[in-house]
């Protein structure tokens, strides 16, 4: 629960900088000056655009959850047996084997959303994020019943 509050704090700190951007950008582009009105037009833009990125994130992880907690309903949520480091982070032979036991799993299975979840957690865990969240996107397209909206494919050995 504590980082879901910490989320909507700092969430909510961006929006007000958004905001304070966003004006600061009128107010420039009021000047009447050639460079001033230049730099406050982007100034005004720039936050739309972290807006978009802010929702899209939000959205992201809200439907990662929600397939977590699906997931968890029916008993499928892979059990955190892996070795750990000194510092806490899991062993990368540990990872390595955890994955190509996940990824022989989608390969079997490749319309499953639970066996991309489970890929995109094994990702993690091997500490290959950009990989975690294409899979995952994967997941959450799959569940949603439709194609990707880029209509990329992902193979589930990363290539």
């Amino acid at each position: 629960m504590g980082g879901k509050i910490t989320y909507f704090f700092l969430a909510t700190v961006l929006i007000i900088v958004f905001g304070v951007v966003a004006l600061e950008g009128v107010l420039l582009m009021l000047t009447g000056e050639p460079a001033a009105m230049g730099m406050g037009a982007v100034a005004f833009l720039l936050p739309f655009v972290g807006a978009w990125f802010l929702w899209h994130t939000t959205r992201f992880a809200r439907n990662a959850h929600r397939l977590a907690r699906e997931l968890e309903a029916e008993g499928g949520l892979p059990a955190d047996e892996s070795k750990r480091t000194a510092g806490g982070r899991i062993d990368r032979d540990t990872a390595d084997a955890l994955f190509a036991e996940r990824r022989a799993e989608t390969e079997g299975s490749p319309n499953d959303w639970r066996c991309w979840f489970r890929l995109a957690i094994a990702y993690h865990d091997a500490r290959d994020t950009p990989r975690a969240r294409k899979a995952m996107q994967r997941a959450i397209t799959l569940h949603e019943g439709g194609t990707s909206p880029s209509g990329a494919r992902i193979s589930p050995a990363g290539d």
